[in-house]
Formats: C-alpha cells, sequence, structure tokens
C-alpha cells in the first residue's frame, strides 16, 4: 500500500485536495492510504513553502493549489 500525504493547515483548498485523492484512489481501486499532515514542523520537513503540498510515498509530488484530477490520475497510474 502507498501512503500519499496532505500537507497543510486543514484549509479549505487542503481538505478539497485529501477528498480528490480519496476519491479517485476509490475510482481506480488503488491501493493507498491518504493522510493528512497538518503539522507545520512537519510540513516543513518537506520543504513545502506552499501549501497544500502532496507526498507519495515520502516524495513531495505538488506543492500549492489544488492539482486535478487529471494530475491525480496521472500520480496513482505511476504507482501501479
Amino acid at each position: 500500500m502507498h501512503v500519499i500525504k496532505v500537507l497543510g493547515s486543514g484549509c479549505a483548498s487542503c481538505k478539497r485536495t485529501a477528498e480528490r485523492l480519496e476519491k479517485i484512489a476509490r475510482e481506480l481501486d488503488a491501493s493507498v492510504e491518504v493522510v493528512k499532515v497538518e503539522e507545520l514542523s512537519e510540513i516543513m520537513g518537506y520543504g513545502v513553502m506552499a501549501t497544500p503540498g502532496v507526498v507519495i510515498d515520502e516524495r513531495v509530488v505538488h506543492a500549492g493549489g489544488v492539482p486535478s484530477a487529471l494530475t491525480i490520475r496521472g500520480w496513482l497510474a505511476e504507482l501501479s
């Protein structure tokens, strides 16, 4: 199972990002766990300066703004 972390303070964009990731993962039957990370020190540890950030298997793949469904589908396709 792959771990996808959504980095952010819990703002609306961060929540939308997590919801979109979970929805698309279900649609694709992807084996992922979406985890929300709201602790500022942990977010900064990834070097993310703009949220929401997305980390897949400990690799930062996105920072700032809600990623598109197409982008998320691409990330999940790379995992299989």
